[in-house]
């Protein structure tokens, strides 16, 4: 049995490590007023026990008669807080030395240090949020764009735990008349062609279905699409990546095989995250450090969501670029020929025959640069309007409990076609529930809890 240790009185900085104009230290659990009183001392000399629900108070924070900072201090009194317990916040200046006197003379008062995403952790243990709710905190903490920030603060808000509350009621609806099949067989309760049955698990299986379908880009949005540049050397995968990033982030030089390993850079395109590689371009390593790049050029390609895979426009097809065009067959690729500002040599028609999605621009001068972004764009979206996006599933936890539940919805629709017992049906529709269970916390683990709050800063 694990220490319960969910009544002590927790405190941690919640801001960024570092200097900044202001900085802040949260408390949280029944002896935070108390704690408050013993160190904070304002202009009127009330105690913060004495202080209203959402109030601030301009004072110092006092280590006996030696002032440590001036400051702000706001009071959020349980259970209209964000971990349900007092909460107390000390808004000071935003040095390193600051914030951490105060967070020891916290402790010395009988603080304890909070563990990574302990706030949030109480905030879901005292029922104010769920756990899609909780997990959608170190989202919102970690979007890299507007579109992701959407997606999280649209599952905060409870959206995504809306609608598998939704799922799991029309499962309830159909479990309440089976079970009373099962207890009175002889009302007739359940019809004997079970058409409403079939026509209750098929809606169930329709609402499963339209929150996975749009979790591959949900995935993408939060995550973030990772895009490997692949190409013979001097083809121009490094000028397509400063273009890309529209800096200069790569060397570029006329001599061939600068790239000698992979580099990275995040960049939003259109409201999508990609995580971009540009990979080393030499094909028979010269050297050992060749021969590492070219490997992890090849562990890249193999992972990625996306492949460019560049061509020189100048250039006919060579047995180098068929040997990567054979390599990348099975990947989703965009095709990129480039230097289309130089007399045309490559034949674009077998390019064309091998890949669906085909982009000529010329790097060097960021020329149709917009056409590449825009087939980024067609990637993720496959053609629709984005719409409703805070409804994207995007957490692989809730993803795959999601196609459990599918999974074990369609098995009973199985069963209930071939006529067997209604018990079976039953038994698979509440392990259904089980798994929405899961994603809203309902029932859970500690090593769950442990796996997915400490993922968490310390302080949120």
């Amino acid at each position: 049995m694990r220490e319960d240790n969910s009544l002590d009185t927790i405190a941690a900085i919640s801001t960024a490590t570092g200097e900044g104009g202001i900085g802040i230290v949260r408390l949280s659990g029944r002896e935070s007023l108390t704690i408050a009183n013993k160190i904070f001392v304002g202009l009127d000399k009330i105690k913060p026990t004495r202080f209203k629900s959402y109030t601030m108070h301009y004072g110092k924070i006092m280590d006996n008669k030696k002032i440590i900072d001036e400051v702000i201090l706001t009071v959020m009194r349980g259970p209209k807080s964000y971990t349900r317990q007092d909460v107390v916040e000390i808004n000071c200046h935003g040095g390193v030395l600051s914030l951490r006197k105060i967070l020891e003379l916290t402790l010395k008062h009988g603080c304890r240090l909070a563990t990574p995403g302990e706030f949030t952790k109480r905030a879901f243990l005292n029922g104010r949020i769920d756990l899609a709710q909780a997990e959608a905190v170190i989202d919102i903490i970690r979007a890299k764009t507007d579109s992701a920030l959407k997606i999280s603060l649209g599952q905060l808000n409870g959206s995504l735990s809306s609608e598998i509350n939704k799922i799991r009621k029309g499962i309830l609806d159909i479990l309440v008349i089976l079970e009373a099949s099962i207890d009175f067989p002889e009302e007739g309760i359940l019809p004997q062609d079970k058409s409403d049955l079939s026509l209750g698990l098929n809606a169930i299986d329709a609402q499963l279905n339209a929150l996975l379908n749009g979790a591959s880009r949900g995935r993408i949005l939060r995550e973030g699409l990772h895009v490997v540049i692949c190409g013979k050397p001097n083809v121009g995968k490094s000028s397509l990546l400063n273009a890309l990033l529209k800096i200069e982030r790569s060397i570029v030089t006329p001599v061939a095989g600068t790239t000698r390993d992979t580099i990275e850079e995040m960049i939003d395109i259109k409201g999508i995250p990609v995580r971009i590689v540009d990979t080393a371009g030499i094909l028979k390593p010269r050297d050992l450090i060749e021969k590492l790049a070219v490997k992890r050029s090849r562990e890249h390609i193999k992972l990625a969501d996306l492949v460019i895979i560049l061509f020189d426009a100048s250039s006919k097809l060579d047995e180098q670029d068929w040997r990567l065009i054979r390599e990348v067959k099975n990947k989703h690729v965009i095709a990129v020929i480039n230097k289309i500002d130089l007399k045309a040599r490559i034949e674009k028609d077998k390019i064309s025959r091998e890949f669906k999605r085909v982009v000529q621009l010329c790097a060097k001068s960021a020329k149709n640069i917009n056409l590449l972004e825009d087939a980024f764009y067609d990637f993720v979206y496959q053609g629709k309007l984005p719409g409703g996006e805070f409804m994207l599933v995007s957490n692989l936890r809730h993803i795959h409990a999601l196609q459990d539940a599918q999974k074990l919805v369609r098995q009973a629709r199985v069963i209930g076609a071939d006529k067997l017992p209604v018990e079976f049906i039953a038994q698979n529709l509440k392990d259904a529930c089980v798994y929405l269970d899961k994603i809203l916390g309902k029932n859970f683990s500690e090593d769950l809890m442990d796996r997915i709050f400490t993922d968490f800063c310390i302080g949120k």
